[in-house]
């Protein structure tokens, strides 16, 4: 997978097929959209890229209401490179781009940068300057300057289209079996183990400690889960994503407890698979209550994944 500005043309590359998107959590529809990407790609002889967007317009446009992210940048190329995209282009959004009318995208990225003769978007497709930009006036571009254009149908679940906006609303009320058919899988995230301060083990519950390095997070709470990672596949545990308000924490961490399991993970990079949310995270009187209540998770937890 290579990964580069949207603006930078490569001459090895010049020809290829495009999907534009910002492609968060990889859901059904996006694979949807990939799927077509891969297809057109193969049966034209061309390479497959991925256009996007860092950051998402929206954290750009309005900061203060833009949803969570649902993936990091490196969880999002690991997903499209697993599905065989050859290139992720990353168009840098801020205020030039933004000001952007869409007939200038489209000579500037698409043809110049890019050299697209074919692109796929999904339904509602929208962009340029205050996204004055559609299917329509894509389509009359490419048939003027040479790509053609192919809106993929959107994935219905449920009486309605898969989207990453009803990934995130199950996912932050705790419906996890709704977020894996929307998904195609179970959610997850990943992160790098980094050194904590070891009451987890003087409690008897040794855990990974990873930062979520995002501004939001779209679940917080206990859940049982599965972790892979150096010599793990898909370990069963328990863990918590929060503050740790009990011991005075404040940053957001994914804090992972291992089942039967006693090897340092330190600095190891682990998947965690989320499988069913137990409860909110909450604020104890004393440390022999938190531990108390982290035996009965560890306990749920277990009868919740062997089944």
């Amino acid at each position: 997978m290579l990964i580069r500005r949207g603006e930078e043309p490569h001459q090895a590359r010049r020809d290829c097929v495009v999907a534009i998107g910002n492609f968060d959590g990889m859901h059904l529809g996006h694979q949807a959209i990939i799927g077509t990407l891969l297809q057109q790609g193969r049966a034209a002889g061309l390479a497959a890229a991925v256009l996007s967007f860092e950051p998402h317009p929206r954290e750009y446009l309005a900061p203060l209401s833009a949803p969570a992210r649902l993936m990091r940048l490196r969880d999002k190329a690991e997903a499209l490179a697993a599905l065989g995209v050859d290139e992720l282009r990353l168009l840098r959004f801020d205020a030039r781009i933004a000001a952007w009318e869409a007939e200038t995208f489209i000579e500037r990225v698409l043809v110049g940068a890019m050299g697209a003769k074919r692109v796929v978007i999904g339904e509602g497709f929208r962009f340029g300057q205050g996204r004055g930009g559609d299917i329509a006036l894509l389509a009359r571009e490419g048939a003027a300057r040479g790509f053609a254009v192919t809106a993929a149908a959107p994935i219905i679940a449920g009486g309605r289209p898969v989207s990453s906006t009803r990934v995130r609303e199950a996912l932050a009320a705790g419906r996890l079996d709704e977020a894996k058919s929307l998904l195609g899988r179970e959610y997850r995230m990943s992160g790098r183990v980094i050194e904590g301060t070891r009451l987890g083990r003087r409690l008897g519950f040794p855990t990974a400690n990873m930062r979520l390095h995002r501004r939001l997070t779209p679940l917080a709470g206990i859940f049982a889960v599965r972790v892979s990672g150096p010599g793990l596949a898909r370990r069963p545990g328990v863990a918590s994503v929060g503050t740790r308000p009990t011991v005075g924490g404040k940053e957001w961490l994914l804090e992972a407890h291992l089942f039967d399991f006693d090897r340092d993970l330190y600095r190891a990079r682990l998947v965690v698979d989320f499988v069913a949310r137990l409860r909110d995270e909450l604020r104890f009187d004393s440390l022999e209550a938190m531990t108390q209540q982290m035996y009965r998770d560890a306990a749920r937890a277990r009868e919740l994944l062997a089944a």
